[in-house]
């Protein structure tokens, strides 16, 4: 079953993309604030491969949606926007790229590392433990597992994170998370993920954070050399998720609101 939620009224020609990949709901509060300026589709990926991610964003478009649209991705989303608007150019206005991973793998080996580098010492041995006990085969409780690692790279990867910020994740999908991802880093190490620059058809803009641990340079180098219409704008003081940046959402969701016009 491929699952979206409907924000403001119809005609909706906007679609929030979350990450994770395994996270659906994550885009929410975007969603919902975007709705006030025009109908929005939050899709929620389902599927266990990039290909079938692709076929449900299409199928939801198609049904929900008044094609071409603004596809608004975040992180993993930003990729499967990416790879989405390649493969179905006639369905894409816009892509807006938010908190992308890196599109070449040289740029992605210090995340990781970075990260961990932004934690004391003792979150730093709990999410080593968590890594290897999450690698294990035989692990048990891999829900709350993956629950406590991914709180911690949450505070790694936020600046300065505004208060009571609402959780609107269905349920993390570790299943989805775990063979999606293997894909998607597959696809980038073989260089197909920059291949697809090639068919991409609409403006690209991406918005990134000076913290966020997936480092600028990886979206803007390769985009800037391989896209014909692209844009770079960095948020300061801001990390992973800016519309939960004490300094960088208002900015922000101006920029949004300025890229939907």
């Amino acid at each position: 079953m491929i699952y979206a939620r409907k924000y403001g009224r119809s005609p909706y020609t906007v679609a929030a993309v979350h990450g994770g990949p395994g996270a659906p709901g994550s885009l929410a509060p975007v969603a919902r604030e975007l709705s006030r300026y025009c109908g929005v589709i939050e899709h929620l990926e389902s599927a266990r491969t990039v290909d079938g991610q692709v076929r449900e964003l299409l199928d939801v478009l198609r049904e929900h949606g008044q094609p071409p649209v603004t596809l608004i991705g975040h992180s993993w989303g930003a990729w499967l926007i990416f790879i989405f608007a390649a493969r179905y150019p006639q369905t894409a206005r816009k892509l807006i790229l938010v908190g992308s991973g890196p599109f070449e793998e040289r740029y992605a080996a210090g995340i990781m590392d970075t990260r961990l580098a932004r934690l004391s010492e003792e979150e730093k041995q709990q999410a080593r433990a968590l890594i290897a006990s999450l690698q294990s085969p035989g692990a048990t409780n891999r829900t709350t597992l993956f629950s406590l690692y991914g709180a911690l790279m949450s505070k790694a990867d936020a600046f300065d994170p505004l208060p009571g910020d609402r959780d609107d994740i269905v349920e993390f999908q570790e299943n989805v998370y775990q063979e999606v991802w293997l894909e998607a880093m597959r696809l980038r190490q073989t260089r197909g993920l920059m291949a697809l620059a090639k068919d991409i058809r609409c403006p690209v803009v991406a918005i990134h954070g000076d913290y966020d641990p997936h480092p600028a340079e990886g979206v803007k180098e390769p985009l800037g050399r391989a896209l014909k219409d692209f844009r770079f704008v960095l948020l300061e003081k801001c990390g992973h998720e800016p519309w939960k940046e004490r300094a960088a959402a208002a900015r922000f969701y101006e920029i949004l609101r300025e890229e939907l016009k």
